[in-house]
């Protein structure tokens, strides 16, 4: 039977994590339709899958498009639901089968974030425990908790919803660029929730971060903050990076050099959307938990830390 799950993985110059990732993809069960998307490799990362992958279908682009490479993904799928995978994650047997049954009998359902098991150890990724806890209902009724906020590499959305609000957000380029997506679902009237029983592994490179992966942490916090929220919130959280020192400083230069796309890409949230992300802001710090593997920030319940490999 022909999966309703399509598969989009990301990548950029990791062709043997690639490879690695696309073995496990290709031997699932559901047999899912996958779209890799190149973010302009230099490693021959394309050529690579065609050669051991050929029912594996590429997108090669000549330059880096940050995350918007996963909206080129879905847009060339025309399965109903599709998953993401980045070239270090993949799904557990069954999960595409369960997570296309969930979608099937919740019309509303716009994003189901998976539970993320981490590295070979199948380590719970704290994550999950946060996703679990967040206190915002569903509209439709679902008891589980609804997020504004996921873990891209363990998501499964509605293609409908996402084509819908535009995908990913080119402003905020990579690195916590589920915020504003999850923020333009809730806005739509589509519901992101947290399924348990939906499983996606992740086995990220070990090792500290990249120097300059803070400051663009903080780069695109502010991005998002500018493209959705009122100016009372932007005007705040600006102040608080500004006094970060050179860190902030320099996240906060970063940022003003987008500001021409903010002012095309800016929207502001309805009501009910800004009234949810408050509540998660009142929050308690103690409802946080540790940093997952892959060296992303922990968000407060239902809301996004950055990840991803490109």
């Amino acid at each position: 039977m022909t999966s309703r799950v399509g598969v989009v993985m990301m990548t950029r110059d990791r062709r043997d994590q690639t490879l690695n990732a696309l073995g496990q993809l290709t031997a699932l069960p559901e047999s899912p339709p996958i779209v890799v998307v190149d973010n302009g490799s230099g490693d021959a990362t394309a050529a690579a899958v065609r050669e051991r992958f050929p029912d594996v279908q590429v997108l090669e682009l000549d330059h880096n498009a940050g995350s918007v490479a996963r909206t080129f993904g879905v847009r060339a799928l025309s399965t109903p639901y599709v998953a993401f995978s980045d070239d270090d994650s993949w799904w557990a047997p069954g999960a595409l089968k369960l997570a296309a049954e969930r979608f099937d009998t919740q019309p509303r359902l716009g994003l189901l974030a998976a539970r993320i098991l981490v590295g070979p150890e199948e380590r719970e990724d704290p994550l999950n425990a946060v996703l679990a806890a967040s206190p915002l209902r569903r509209r439709d009724g679902h008891p589980e908790p609804a997020l504004l906020g996921f873990v891209a590499c363990g998501a499964v959305v509605r293609r409908e919803a996402f084509l819908t609000v535009g995908g990913f957000s080119e402003v905020v380029f990579f690195l916590g660029e589920e915020t504003v997506l999850a923020q333009d679902l809730d806005a739509a009237g589509w519901e992101v929730a947290y399924g348990s029983e939906v499983v996606a592994h992740h086995h990220p490179r070990r090792g500290p971060a990249p120097a300059h992966r803070q400051r663009l942490q903080l780069r695109n916090e502010l991005l998002s903050v500018w493209l959705r929220r009122p100016p009372t919130v932007i005007a705040r959280r600006t102040a608080q990076v500004a006094r970060l020192g050179p860190l902030g400083r320099g996240a906060l230069l970063d940022a003003l050099r987008r500001l021409p796309m903010v002012a095309r890409h800016r929207k502001s949230l309805p009501a009910t959307t800004e009234a949810r992300m408050r509540l998660l802001e009142t929050q308690p710090e103690g409802a946080a938990v540790a940093p997952a593997a892959g060296n992303r920030s922990t968000p407060r319940p239902g809301t996004s830390g950055p990840e991803g490999s490109t």
